[in-house]
């Protein structure tokens, strides 16, 4: 099986990159300068070199602020983008695994959302991905669509972030009213790599169990690595951000609850391996 994945130098294409490959499988992990998603020429040069047999689209713009003064950007990689890859995958034969997010939705529910929820996102980021997720579904019958929360891993994040200011700050302010599910990207990518052998297409969410606001996500991070230094919860009006978010947007992997079972570990189990990678 011959595995394509977009975004490779993200957060989750690494994470596929850092997977002891399954011996049935060959997974090439392409970054935007070896495959502009926005190209489709170029798309499809490359599955015609490559003839993939699943294409996982984890390439994206994800700037949530920028996105909100850029929705042309945004747009243009996650909804054209996405048609692009979707259609060289009909032409080739290649499941899609599309990768969306828990800003499709927008946080009013006070219980967590399941794959059967009214969409709804606050923000021009979660749009494009949501119509990324209609063009997709419009082009290729072999879809899964994959959606997650509050990603961490090699790379540029929220708990390397709090490691950070934790030795350059007296103390932290974080943002106390805003609840998710922070998810490892090695479990997530395991996860996925476990869907795509089958043909049980469909939307799902995928995300480690447990919720928590990031207040309580960067004391958990801080509690872990050993740091001790005092943070103070706030408000999201008291933290200026462009875009809106949603507040309450935990995901509940209801999919995987009603057919293989859902084999999602907890946030803090996934966060405690992770500081143990990066925390020497």
């Amino acid at each position: 099986m011959k595995i394509i994945v977009t975004g490779g130098t993200g957060q989750l294409g690494r994470a596929f990159a850092d997977l002891s490959e399954p011996s049935n499988a060959q997974i090439l992990c392409l970054s935007s300068r070896e495959m502009d998603v926005t190209n489709p020429h170029q798309v499809n040069s490359v599955f015609n070199q490559v003839q993939p047999d699943v294409v996982i689209h984890a390439g994206a713009y994800t700037a949530v602020d920028a996105a909100e003064k850029e929705a042309d950007a945004a747009f243009r990689v996650n909804v054209v983008g996405t048609r692009n890859i979707a259609a060289a995958c009909l032409h080739y034969h290649s499941k899609l695994v599309y990768i969306s997010t828990d800003y499709v939705f927008d946080g009013k529910y006070n219980r967590p959302y399941t794959e059967f929820d009214q969409t709804n996102p606050l923000n021009v980021y979660g749009r494009s991905k949501l119509e990324g997720e209609k063009i997709a579904a419009r082009i290729c019958p072999q879809l899964f669509i994959i959606r997650t929360s509050w990603l961490y891993g090699e790379g540029h994040n929220f708990v390397r972030t709090i490691l950070r200011l934790a030795k350059e700050r007296e103390y932290l302010t974080i943002v106390n009213d805003q609840t998710g599910s922070p998810t490892y990207t090695a479990d997530l990518a395991q996860g996925i790599l476990s869907l795509v052998d089958t043909h049980e297409f469909g939307t799902y969410h995928m995300s480690n169990n447990g919720q928590c606001t990031w207040y309580e996500f960067a004391k958990e991070i801080l509690r872990l690595a050993g740091r001790s230094i005092e943070v103070k919860p706030i408000t999201t009006a008291e933290f200026a951000m462009s875009a809106s978010r949603p507040q309450y947007s935990v995901l509940r992997n209801y999919m995987l609850e009603l057919t293989s079972g859902d084999y999602f570990r907890s946030w803090q189990e996934g966060l405690n391996d992770y500081i143990n990678k990066i925390v020497k």
